[in-house]
């Protein structure tokens, strides 16, 4: 089982930035490739950004605003977010691959115009 807990998410306004962290706990050895997921309200659950050992995939609605990271040591996986956008509202939701797919409970980024 891994464990997955996020933080970071937040109120902010057009062209702010926020950085998400994704903590991995549990049987973290053997994760291959993590990253994250948004939901905004009746939507689907679309994938953002991805990262797997040193490559890297977005959404090309956060190309060039988001970078996606990994600290090994620290079991943790970050989302940075710049100029960010009312249209990037949404549960921002963690996941991470070993054999299953593990997710977070999801955190709460506003943008406000």
């Amino acid at each position: 089982q891994v464990q997955l807990v996020e933080s970071g998410g937040g109120l902010v306004q057009a062209g702010g930035s926020l950085r998400l962290s994704c903590a991995a706990s549990g049987s973290i050895f053997g994760i291959s490739d993590m990253g994250w997921y948004r939901q905004a309200p009746g939507k689907q659950r679309d994938l953002v950004a991805t990262i797997s050992g040193g490559s890297t995939n977005y959404a090309d609605s956060v190309k060039g605003r988001f970078t996606i990271s990994r600290d090994d040591a620290k079991n943790t996986a970050y989302l940075q977010m710049n100029s960010l956008k009312p249209e990037d509202t949404a549960v921002y939701y963690c996941y991470a691959h070993r054999f299953i797919t593990y997710w977070g409970q999801g955190t709460q980024v506003t943008v406000s115009s």
